[in-house]
């Protein structure tokens, strides 16, 4: 069989769920039996979005071989068994930094260097490097069609199906019906419009992907199909819905996966989602509700911790539990009003980088760790976490990471090369998979299972030896180091129900069908606290953990 390429585009506006279509085309197509890849191209002209605001990018995903990249392939991970790698972003930046270090070693021969061939070709070698090992690959190409800088990637692949032959590829459009409330009526026009653009540089679709807030009754898909000359079958609905893992299903029962297997002249298969229909019974009909406050420093923009959201869902997912989030802005707990945790059953701070809401941080992991609330640090909220033990604990209240006060006399956080020396390859951030041992007798070991564990890092500052001494003589336990012991991982307070921090991301590994087991374990000790303390008042703004903010203005 020849390997076979999908091409996911999109148009008339942003944020229409291209990443969640073609994220839902792979776990279709896996189900029916056939290996796939998911590959996203970005046109921005960054390298990657690592040194972005996530108020302007939202969540950097790590992968495990240390990429940052874009948020999608978090969605590609969660929907498919797929392992992403650094080979599964491709943006301009790197494209262009690719063609012009070619340039400046002469590998040109002299010849004037151009967007076509030179750029479209270097885009298409890496569709081609994408498909190694797998019967599909979905390529989702980032922007809206129109954009300018989408152009060359659009080129590229018209170019491609040239190459490989109709046969063996697909374009899939994602667009927009909108519904006026005041005509009562669903409009076309503007999937006409993007169609027409798309055409206009050479790509005519195979399958349109109407995003719209209800199902497309059959005389809308007939319309959408004579002015787009698509086939009314292949006019599928994306219809908005309550949780994004039925988005599948969805196009399932509009026939997208029959129509890509006629189209990619794929082999028939059946396929079972009875499990992940099972998913979506539990999702919306929990047994109990707990409410989590995650105190953070994007909250503004949830985008920014989307695959933390998505873990809470999953874990609730385990315990036939509905997930709540209140999310707070750290700055707003410096003054010292924590009135805004009085609700929580779990208190959460993730990760993130800078000075910005330290302190409102620490004061909430106090107020968890004095009142025996759950809690959960992650990176950055495991360092606040080791702050706060130093200082309110131990009685050092000078304590602080070098990243906020390079003057403080108690730096129980330092560099990565301040720590192990230039050695370490001469990075200053831990990047991707790292192995991690940890204690027995521990609440990490009871939640993992196991002796060793490998999970994904992106920090750059670590934990001071020179203080463990004196944190493990006031109870603080130090149960996940790396195997040469230069590292600490987990920390953890024995006396209190339930605290655990880790220097790791774990929120990247967690699957819907497969929970992160330190997810799992808070909420689970989340419901064992609403169960236990049902004084508890009801919160003020609950938040379901499957909302998205859109158009929040950027901070730094």
């Amino acid at each position: 069989m020849h390997r076979k390429f999908v091409f996911v585009t999109g148009g008339v506006m942003s944020s229409l769920g291209k990443g969640i279509a073609a994220s839902s085309i792979g776990f279709l197509l896996e189900r029916r039996g056939f290996r796939v890849n998911l590959v996203k191209f970005d046109p921005y002209i960054n390298v990657d979005p690592g040194t972005m605001n996530p108020y302007q990018h939202g969540e950097v995903y790590v992968t495990e071989d240390g990429a940052e990249t874009d948020l999608d392939l978090g969605h590609y991970e969660r929907f498919t068994s797929i392992t992403t790698s650094k080979k599964n972003n491709l943006t301009t930046g790197q494209i262009y930094a690719d063609v012009i270090d070619r340039e400046r070693k002469g590998e040109y021969l002299g010849h004037t260097v151009q967007v076509i061939p030179h750029i479209t070709d270097t885009i298409i070698q890496r569709i081609e490097e994408s498909s190694f090992g797998a019967d599909v690959v979905i390529i989702e190409i980032g922007g809206t069609v129109g954009d300018i800088e989408s152009l060359p990637f659009l080129e590229a692949i018209r170019q491609f199906r040239l190459k490989v032959g109709k046969e063996n590829s697909a374009f899939v459009h994602v667009t927009y019906v909108p519904y006026l409330y005041s005509s009562k009526e669903l409009k076309t026009k503007p999937t006409q419009h993007s169609v027409k653009e798309l055409r206009a540089i050479g790509i005519q679709p195979d399958v349109l992907l109407c995003r719209a807030d209800r199902f497309l009754p059959p005389e809308i898909k007939k319309k959408i199909s004579l002015f787009c000359n698509i086939p009314p079958e292949r006019v599928i609905s994306a219809k908005d819905v309550q949780f994004v893992y039925e988005v599948p299903l969805i196009f399932h029962h509009e026939g997208l996966d029959h129509q890509l297997v006629q189209i990619l002249e794929l082999p028939y298969t059946e396929m079972d989602l009875g499990d992940w229909e099972m998913l979506i019974h539990r999702l919306k009909h929990p047994e109990n509700e707990v409410t989590i406050h995650i105190v953070g420093k994007y909250v503004a923009y949830e985008d920014a911790y989307k695959s933390l959201v998505e873990a809470l869902v999953h874990a609730g997912i385990a315990h036939k539990v509905k997930v709540n989030i209140q999310w707070i802005e750290a700055e707003d707990l410096e003054q010292g009003d924590l009135s805004p945790l009085e609700n929580a059953h779990g208190i959460l701070v993730p990760g993130g980088f800078g000075k910005r809401g330290i302190e409102g941080m620490i004061k909430a992991i106090e107020y968890a760790r004095k009142n025996d609330i759950p809690f959960f640090g992650i990176c950055l909220g495991m360092q606040c976490a080791v702050i706060e033990f130093m200082r309110n604990v131990c009685k050092r209240p000078e304590a602080n990471s070098a990243e906020f006060d390079p003057d403080t006399p108690y730096p129980v956080f330092i560099k990565l090369r301040d720590l192990v020396g230039n050695e370490y390859m001469g990075g200053t951030m831990r990047l991707g998979a790292y192995p991690c041992d940890i204690a027995p007798n521990s609440l990490a070991y009871q939640l993992y299972g196991t002796h060793r564990i490998q999970e994904r890092h992106r920090h750059r500052y670590e934990f001071n030896t020179k203080f463990r001494t004196l944190m493990e003589s006031h109870g603080l336990l130090i149960s996940g180091l790396s195997p040469d012991g230069r590292f600490v991982e987990i920390v953890e307070i024995p006396e209190h129900p339930w605290f655990f921090g880790c220097q790791f991301h774990p929120e990247f590994k967690s699957r819907p069908l497969a929970p992160h087991p330190v997810f799992a374990g808070f909420v689970q000790a989340a419901l064992i606290h609403s169960q236990t303390h049902p004084e508890k008042k009801k919160p003020r703004r609950v938040v379901n953990v499957l909302r998205t903010v859109e158009g929040t203005q950027s901070r730094e």
